[in-house]
């Protein structure tokens, strides 16, 4: 055996575990889910085979109609804002706080990334409560009204969005101040030699540099945004209403309340199509953006 066959052979036989654990509980679930959403199946009895009907079924559902675009704008309120957030703190610490303050506020600011979803909303909900919520009782000390934050459709999901960025950022932000911090500091040092200001250092230098990062962000925003279930269950429940269910929430209703396998499978595909969609989006986005500079 050569040396290059020996080194191919080590090499597969180093990522054969995970490679089998991705096969077993990614890659097969993914076309069981494709195969039973043609199908009309309770676990109890065998796969009963109805073509497109679930697909039919689905798309004149009210409430998957109303799920996908609570999950649509619950992606476009949540990626950008902490994008946005974790860009603007990694850039400040990475700038002012290069010291044992800025290392602790970094890690406060991790403290909600580590938090399990189920204590976040909790506390959240405490937080949030109409009567006697420590944020209502803040916006009463004002003379402001109380807001009925997770019982009013119109503020339902913004109030999930607002915990989904709170408990997210800070995870993106450890990312960012990484790429900072790895930016030859020749650059920032001619750039003020030719009088570029503090804004145009930004502009110019750190997000062309960070554009990688950015992709990574944005990317990883996406795919969570969409998956999100955790705290729209424990806080709001999906309601009231359909205000605040998601496309996750509505497959697990499906699939453990109703016992229609087939027809959360049939969601569970829309769900990955639009998230294929979407990425598909952003690739073109960045490879335009990438082109044109």
């Amino acid at each position: 055996m050569s040396r290059k066959t020996k080194e191919a052979v080590q090499g597969v036989i180093y990522i054969l575990p995970s490679f089998v654990l991705i096969l077993i509980f990614c890659i097969i679930p993914i076309f069981m889910s494709g195969y039973f959403s043609f199908t009309e199946y309770n676990i109890m009895n065998s796969p009963k085979f109805v073509g497109l009907d679930n697909y039919i079924k689905m798309f004149k559902d009210s409430y998957v109609t109303d799920a996908a675009k609570n999950t649509l704008l619950y992606v476009v309120m949540t990626v950008p804002a902490q994008t946005i957030l974790a860009l603007a703190f990694a850039a400040f610490l990475a700038a002012k706080i290069q010291n044992k303050k800025g290392e602790f506020l970094r890690s406060i600011m991790f403290i909600p990334v580590i938090a399990s979803a189920v204590t976040a909303g909790t506390v959240w909900r405490i937080i949030l409560n109409t009567d006697g919520g420590f944020l209502n009782n803040i916006l009463n000390f004002f003379h402001i009204s109380s807001v009925n934050w997770l019982g009013s459709t119109k503020t339902s999901l913004l109030s999930i969005c607002i915990v989904a960025v709170w408990k997210n950022v800070g995870y993106f932000l450890v990312i960012y101040y990484a790429g900072i911090m790895g930016i030859q500091k020749d650059l920032y040092e001619a750039a003020r030699v030719d009088g570029a200001t503090p804004l145009q250092q930004f502009t110019k230098i750190t997000l062309p540099v960070l554009k990688p990062i950015t992709y990574l962000v944005v990317t990883l925003g996406i795919i969570w945004s969409f998956q999100v279930f955790d705290l729209a269950y424990l806080m709001t429940g999906g309601g009231p209403g359909h205000s605040s269910v998601t496309l996750v929430m509505g497959i697990y209703n499906a699939a453990f309340k109703q016992y229609k396998m087939g027809y959360a499978c049939a969601m569970a595909m829309f769900l990955l199509l639009m998230i294929i969609i979407i990425n598909v989006v952003e690739d073109l986005f960045f490879k335009e953006k990438k082109e044109a500079k």
